[in-house]
C-alpha cells in the first residue's frame, strides 16, 4: 500500500528522471547520518519486504503492469534514501532518444541491480530481464518475476543458454521490448572481465539491435553470506547507475563486446569499486 504523500514523491521522482534524464540524490539528512548500519538494515528489509508482498499478491491476480513495474522499482530507490543511501544516476538522455529496442549489458554486483533499473528504464522503452530460472521459483518474490515475462536459463548448459536467448529474444526484441541481460555467471561486488560473456552482443548483432552498456555500483545492498539476495546495507556506500551511448553492433562484435566492457570498468574504477 502506498499513501499520498509517498505517491508525490515517486511520481516527482519520475519527473524528474524523465525530464533531467538521471538523478542525484538530495544530502542526507543528519538523523540518517548517525543511524547505525543494523538499524539501517532493518528500516531497508521491513520496507522491502512489505513492497515484494503486496506486488506479489497483485502479480499472482494478474494484475502486475508496467505502471507497478515502475512505482515499485522507484519506491525501492526511495527505500534507499530513507535509511542514508545516497543515488547518482547519469545517461538516461541517450536511452529516451533511442527509437526502437535495446539491449542493455549491465554488470551484476547485487540484488539491488534488478530492482532498481525497471524504474529507470520502463519510463522510456518496455523492457524484460534475462534471469535464472531459479529466480522465477523464489517464495513470494518469484510471482513478480514470472508476470514480468521474463527469459530464463538454467545457467547450466551456454549452448542451451545461447539458443534460448536467440529464440526468446529474437522474438522479444522483435515485439519493440528491450532486454536487459547481466552477463556475469553470479552476482559479485568485484568486477571480473573474464568472466563476462558476450551473449547481450551476439543477440544484439543476430537481431539488428543497438546494446547499451550499464555500469552500475550497487554494493549498498551486500550480497548474504546465508541468503546471497539479503546482506546488510551499508549507507556509506553511493549507488551509482551509468548508462553508456547506444552501440550499433557491426561484424565486429568482439570490439563491440570491449566497448561495452571498458565502459563498465571505467566507471567502476571511478566510482572507487574493486576490478579483479
Amino acid at each position: 500500500m502506498i499513501d499520498i504523500l509517498e505517491l508525490r514523491r515517486i511520481l516527482e521522482l519520475r519527473r524528474i528522471l524523465t525530464t533531467e534524464f538521471g538523478y542525484t540524490s538530495p544530502p542526507v539528512p543528519s538523523v540518517l547520518r548517525r543511524l547505525p548500519t543494523w538499524l539501517a538494515t532493518f528500516g531497508y528489509y521491513t520496507r522491502l519486504m512489505a513492497l515484494i508482498y503486496g506486488s506479489s499478491k497483485t502479480a499472482m491476480k494478474g494484475k502486475y503492469d508496467r505502471e507497478r513495474w515502475i512505482i515499485d522499482s522507484l519506491r525501492i530507490l526511495k527505500f534507499v534514501e530513507s535509511v542514508g543511501g545516497r543515488h547518482h544516476v547519469s545517461g538516461l538522455r541517450r536511452v529516451a532518444e533511442h527509437p526502437g529496442p535495446l539491449v542493455f549489458i549491465a554488470n551484476h554486483m547485487s540484488m539491488l541491480d534488478t530492482f532498481l533499473l525497471p524504474g529507470l528504464i520502463l519510463p522510456f522503452h518496455r523492457v524484460t530481464f534475462v534471469v535464472k530460472e531459479s529466480l522465477l521459483n523464489y517464495p513470494v518474490f518469484g510471482a513478480i518475476m514470472r508476470a514480468v515475462h521474463p527469459i530464463s536459463l538454467e545457467r547450466t548448459n551456454p549452448r542451451k543458454d545461447l539458443k534460448v536467448v536467440l529464440d526468446q529474444g529474437r522474438r522479444l526484441l522483435g515485439s519493440g521490448c528491450s532486454l536487459v541481460i547481466f552477463p556475469q555467471s553470479t552476482r559479485s561486488a568485484r568486477f571480473d572481465a573474464a568472466a563476462f560473456n558476450s551473449l547481450g552482443v551476439k543477440l544484439a548483432k543476430k537481431t539488428g539491435t543497438w546494446v547499451v552498456p550499464v555500469a552500475m555500483k550497487t554494493d549498498f545492498q551486500a550480497n548474504g553470506s546465508l541468503i546471497k539476495e539479503a546482506g546488510p546495507v551499508n549507507p556509506e556506500k553511493v549507488v551509482h547507475v551509468a548508462f553508456g551511448s547506444p552501440i550499433p553492433v557491426t561484424t565486429a562484435s568482439q570490439e563491440t563486446h570491449r566497448k561495452v566492457v571498458s565502459f563498465i570498468e571505467e566507471h567502476l574504477v571511478r566510482w572507487g569499486a574493486p576490478i579483479a
